[in-house]
């Protein structure tokens, strides 16, 4: 698994970092993102960044997936106790305002735990929200988001190839969770989580971190995704 990690990242070291601010615009439909943190390093020798996240999204919906991290319209921020929150349209936000929330051993964490884009919660619950809170935790969130990470993304348009267990987003997330040489750092947020998942394996996931790893074929796959997107990139 080791050697493999290192063989990712190094692939990836020839594409370029994109960081807030950035025009969504020049993001493609289709691709796996990687997204890496300040202060995170991988265990390969040297101070490259280690990755902390791997995603991918439903066809044709990469440019709004990205969005919906950093929040872009922030428009999305004017949520009410009857509309779901940002949180619950990123797995993401919600992951690093679980560990916010229980780093302070809030017991707001309960609430941030509801799937509000359901109605029946939302009807249910909406009473037990405090907006002005969520909101706070929503723009610390976004901030953390803004200011310490940056991602990379190839691209790859057959959604059946990049998603599920038998994707390749799956066999990225196992190769990179189990390798033995990439550490979370001791000041790394996400050991705050109530995740033990996102503990253990220092990624902000939950899903395919024991999914096998990289084989030969993903391999050739992955190379002619990083090509393509070299040539998308300087176009």
């Amino acid at each position: 698994m080791s050697e493999s990690c290192k063989w990712i990242v190094k692939q990836l070291e020839t594409l370029p970092f994109v960081k807030f601010p950035f025009d969504s615009q020049m993001l493609p439909n289709n691709g796996i993102y990687f997204f890496f943190e300040n202060g995170e390093n991988w265990g390969h020798g040297g101070n490259n960044p280690r990755i902390v996240r791997i995603g991918t999204h439903k066809d044709g919906n990469f440019q709004n997936r990205i969005k919906e991290h950093f929040i872009i319209n922030d428009s999305k921020m004017n949520f009410t106790a009857l509309q779901s929150p940002p949180h619950d349209r990123s797995i993401f936000r919600k992951n690093i305002g679980r560990a916010l929330l229980n780093k302070e051993n809030d017991g707001y964490l309960r609430i941030w735990e509801i799937d509000f884009t359901s109605r029946k919660n939302r009807d249910k619950y909406a009473h037990l929200r405090n907006i002005k809170k969520e909101k706070d935790i929503e723009f610390e969130v976004t901030k953390i988001l803004r200011q310490n990470f940056s991602f990379k993304f190839v691209i790859m348009d057959n959604e059946f190839s990049r998603m599920g267990k038998n994707g390749l987003e799956s066999s990225l997330i196992g190769t990179v969770a189990q390798c033995k040489q990439c550490k979370s750092s001791n000041n790394w947020l996400g050991n705050y989580s109530p995740k033990n998942q996102i503990i253990e394996s220092g990624l902000w996931l939950i899903q395919h971190l024991k999914s096998n790893k990289i084989t030969k074929n993903d391999e050739k796959t992955f190379l002619k995704s990083v090509k393509k997107t070299k040539e998308f990139i300087s176009n």
